[in-house]
């Protein structure tokens, strides 16, 4: 078996809604608030977890499984959210890395901090 695209993937995601009738609710609106639900139960499983204990999350299956299972989730609304919006994901995600190393070039000033924008 291949690895699958982003596009087949979307295709399937749209094809599984499509088949349950749920369309209607797949909005903008709706997909990014699911989208905001799925990334909080990912964050709940690190919930109180020491950083060490965070590190080894994927080293227990039961919860490397509900980790998985929560990044598919997360991952499987973005696609929708960006399927519906017309939003090429791997398009925006090269776009924002290079505007990304525009504002942070290699020097002191990057060196030791973090910012996600």
């Amino acid at each position: 078996m291949t690895e699958p695209d982003v596009r087949a993937l979307q295709r399937r995601l749209a094809e599984f809604a499509a088949a349950r009738d749920w369309q209607p609710f797949h909005t903008p609106k709706n997909l990014a608030a699911a989208l905001s639900v799925e990334a909080a139960e990912l964050l709940e499983i690190f919930q109180w977890s020491t950083p060490e204990q965070a590190a080894r999350v994927m080293d227990e299956p039961g919860s490397a499984a509900r980790v998985t299972d929560e990044v598919a989730d997360v991952l499987a609304y973005l696609l929708q959210f960006c399927e519906v919006l017309g939003i090429d994901v791997l398009a925006a995600l090269a776009a924002k890395i290079e505007r990304n190393e525009s504002r942070f070039p290699i020097g002191d000033a990057s060196r030791g901090g973090h910012s996600s924008e």
